[in-house]
């Protein structure tokens, strides 16, 4: 029986580390579409996107049938509450990376406003916390979701850079309203998978730990 339940645990597991793995895929592309205008990157990040919709779909079904079956207690039952409150989480995650990929298309159509030095940073800082996010549920590993938690407060301070700078730049010219608008949006998305990230890292510290 246990060894079942330990079966059926790990792949709820690895099914929202795979969720996870694709958002880190989804990321790189989004940011070429941004910075390269490759916005034949689109559909790709986009069709990533359904596969991660389609992946929480089936590791949510598969928790629920978990919980029904083997009744699990203590620490499993965390893994399953992990592992549930985070699948919206990672979609989210997905869904904000369409975002960005879409205004990278919207933005493509003009001349770059400047370049997008913060929002890169931003790009970049989200990777390396999906990495060590990753690295920490696969290790159970509480000081390194501690790190990747903390990792959310530089993206946090690059996201407040980028809204200075951008108000700056439409207060100097009402001509750059609209692209500031659209870059503060890709700003936010990017914020948003952060925060989201770091939802996931503090359930992680409970999962092991049992406290919150």
């Amino acid at each position: 029986m246990r060894e079942a339940l330990e079966h059926d645990l790990n792949t709820i597991l690895n099914g929202a580390l795979e969720m996870l793995a694709i958002v880190q895929q989804m990321l790189p592309l989004t940011g070429r579409v941004l910075n390269d205008r490759e916005v034949e990157l689109a559909p790709q990040v986009k069709a990533l996107d359904l596969q991660v919709d389609q992946l929480e779909a089936r590791v949510e079904a598969e928790c629920l049938r978990l919980i029904a079956l083997h009744q699990p207690v203590a620490r499993d039952l965390r893994l399953i509450a992990l592992v549930l409150k985070s699948l919206t989480d990672i979609e989210r995650m997905g869904d904000y990376a369409v975002h960005v990929a879409e205004d990278g298309e919207e933005l493509s159509h003009a001349p770059a406003l400047k370049k997008y030095v913060n929002l890169s940073r931003m790009l970049e800082r989200l990777s390396e916390m999906g990495e060590a996010l990753t690295q920490a549920i696969v290790a159970r590993d509480v000081p390194g979701a501690t790190m990747a938690l903390h990792m959310d407060d530089e993206v946090d301070d690059l996201y407040e850079q980028v809204q200075r700078e951008l108000v700056t730049y439409m207060l100097e010219d009402p001509r750059n309203i609209s692209k500031s608008l659209v870059l503060m949006r890709v700003g936010r998305s990017l914020e948003r998978i952060g925060d989201h990230m770091e939802n996931v890292a503090e359930r992680v510290q409970y999962w092991v730990t049992g406290q919150r």
